[in-house]
């Protein structure tokens, strides 16, 4: 039964191919929004990044975060940073996302920019921190090996990087919660994303052929990995 888990799936989510209504968007956009409160990011973030702004009693932090998509996570450190100075830049490809973020009046603290993680418009070591929620796992291994270096680039102090883990716990898991709580397009896609996803170990292996000299791996609740390094 666990046999599927053992290798990644290239199957493209619906998300990716662009199959989906004006509405499913939006509802998906609004269900994201409690995915990462309340089932994986927030913690994720708090424990590495936030964790780290505040030990290193910086006065001021910029942080990018790559595939940004509406800008909700960098919202997300905002409100569990609420008094530190930041400069906060969502770099996302998806005019979808990139629209719903810069009318979003309530982010206004958030710069957009349209830039692929696999090319950032950044100088070596630019930033203070590169990060990236929910996005390795829509790539192709080659694509995520680059995203990684890329990130490792740009950041000064460290990258962070939270993803799905592919594990049937966590594949069962969301099989049996997400029906009481999301539509179908979000349930599918989510149900993909986990079989798309990477191990510890296979995160490991593409951060040193991405040339990674410091990484780790960190497991987080609600089936989340974290590769950092610098």
């Amino acid at each position: 039964m666990f046999e599927r888990f053992r290798h990644r799936s290239h199957a493209l989510e619906r998300l990716d191919t662009g199959d989906y209504t004006p509405a499913e968007y939006a509802r998906w956009q609004r269900e994201m929004r409690l995915i990462h409160r309340f089932w994986g990011e927030k913690r994720a973030l708090r424990d590495t990044l936030v964790d780290d702004i505040r030990n290193s009693r910086l006065a001021y932090a910029s942080v990018l975060d790559v595939g940004a998509g509406n800008g909700d996570v960098l919202d997300l450190v905002c409100e569990m940073l609420p008094e530190q100075d930041l400069l906060l830049i969502a770099a996302e490809t998806s005019d979808d996302a990139l629209g719903s973020l810069v009318n979003d009046k309530q982010k206004t603290r958030i710069r957009s920019l349209k830039a692929s993680g696999l090319r950032l418009p950044f100088d070596d070591h630019s930033v203070d921190y590169a990060i990236s929620t929910l996005t390795l796992h829509h790539m192709s291994d080659a694509d995520a090996m680059v995203l990684i270096r890329e990130m490792c680039r740009v950041s000064r102090r460290r990258f962070y990087l939270v993803d799905l883990n592919r594990h049937p716990v966590g594949y069962y898991g969301w099989r049996l919660l997400s029906p009481f709580l999301f539509q179908r397009f979000t349930r599918q896609d989510g149900a993909l994303s986990i079989f798309r996803s990477f191990t510890a170990d296979e995160l490991l292996a593409l951060a040193k052929e991405a040339g990674v000299s410091e990484v780790k791996v960190t497991h987080s609740r609600a089936n989340r990995l974290v590769l950092s390094g610098r």
